[in-house]
Order: structure tokens, then sequence, then C-alpha cells
């Protein structure tokens, strides 16, 4: 990297996320309740929950529960999954991560309620990557990413705007919720919720409290239980074709 780039960055308060003093996230147990919806219809609607693992830089999901529209549960939902069981296990996760190899950052002054931001511009087209702003609280640490897409995902997906909230879950900075908006052909806005709760990180158990905090508008139910099936089962009710 270029001294004065080098220089740049070390002036700016997202420097903290390259300063490696926080432990990387390595492993991770979590149960995720997803939520997809569009404003023009509500056959296009659908409930997902599922195991997911990360360990030993492997990817894993467990559909446990499903229930709504077939279609935006094969296509919005389990492709989500799909496509991060992809990423990480091809190696390609760093892509998305919020680096100097993947943004340009710049001074974005205070938010309302008093907290830093940070612009970042990404260095490439790419739908891993959002054109917009990181929040920090006082302390320097990311709270939130918010923007738009660099890339649109297809031909039939536009303008897509995304929310990842952040949280220190067992020491350690993991998202604990995603919320995105998005233009689809023939189906008008749409949007979609992710809620995490970690079970446990870095190979050490921690409260499901601790990642309940941040909560998302859609995802309401009982609270998840261990799941009683074996690999690649699934439970279904309620479907709609």
């Amino acid at each position: 990297m270029p001294a004065a780039e080098t220089s740049d960055l070390s002036n700016n308060p997202i420097m903290r996320l390259f300063s490696r003093t926080e432990p990387p996230l390595r492993e991770y147990r979590a149960f995720r309740r997803m939520h997809a919806s569009t404003e023009k219809s509500s056959k296009y609607e659908a409930w997902m929950d599922a195991w997911t693992e990360l360990k030993d830089g492997h990817f894993s999901y467990q559909i446990v529960s499903e229930r709504g529209s077939d279609t935006v549960r094969s296509k919005v939902l389990r492709a989500m999954l799909e496509r991060e069981q992809e990423l990480i296990n091809s190696g390609d996760s760093d892509k998305g991560e919020l680096t100097a190899a993947n943004y340009e950052f710049a001074e974005g002054g205070r938010s309302a309620d008093g907290s830093r931001v940070v612009q970042i511009k990404p260095r490439r087209s790419d739908v891993l990557l959002v054109d917009g702003r990181a929040v920090l609280n006082e302390r320097g640490e990311l709270m939130r990413v918010e923007g738009k897409l660099a890339k649109n995902p297809s031909f039939w997906t536009s303008l897509v705007n995304i929310v990842r909230r952040y949280a220190h879950v067992g020491g350690v900075r993991v998202p604990v919720a995603i919320e995105t908006t998005a233009k689809v052909k023939f189906v008008g806005t749409s949007q979609m919720e992710v809620v995490y709760d970690y079970h446990s990180v870095n190979g050490r158990p921690v409260s499901s409290s601790a990642s309940a905090s941040e909560t998302v508008g859609g995802l309401n139910g009982p609270e998840p239980t261990a799941p009683a099936h074996s690999a690649g089962q699934s439970e279904t009710s309620a479907v709609e074709k």
C-alpha cells in the first residue's frame, strides 16, 4: 500500500478495524431466524429457521423449520445460505470484509445520536460490498454498516439497500441482524430480515440473550430450541406453493 494511503488510514477512526487488536471470529454456532416478504402480496412471504455453524474454515447449515411461499424460501432464504456457504468454503469470504483492499474510507462526521460515521466506498463493483457508511460508537467499535449494494445481485433485483448490525458477543464483534430492501421485477419492493442468536463463539458457550439485544421486526414466534432432526432434514409447515 502506498505511504500516503497508509497515512490516510492511520488518521481514520475506522482504522481500529484493521488494528487486529480484536479477536477474530474463527468459529461459531448460531440460530438464524429469517423472514422475507413483499409489499405487493402476502403470497410472497416466507419464514425460515436454521442452525448455522462455522468450524475449521467450513460453513454449514441445517434448516429446522420453514413456512410460507415455496418460491421465496428456495429463491431467497435458502439461496442466501447457499451463497454464504459457497463463499466461505471456497475461501472468498474476505472479499466482503471492511478492509483497505475492499474499500476507501473517509470521515463522515456524526450521526444524530452522536455516533461517529465513516463513509465507505467500494473499490470495485461487487455484490459483497456496500456503498454507504459505517457507524461507530464512542469507543470506535463498529455498530452497523448501511447503504446500497455496489452491484445488483441479478437481472431481477435492483436498488438493494442493506443494514448490517453488529455487537460484541463472547468478546468478539459479530453480525447480529441484517435488513435488506430491494426492487424485484414483477413483484415490487421486497424486504428480508435475519436475526442471529449465538450459542457459542470461538469454542466458548455464550448466553443467547447476548445476541438478542438487536431485534428486527417481522420475526415473531417462539424462541428457538435445539433441533431433533438429523443433518439435511427440515420441518415444513403451512407451506404455500
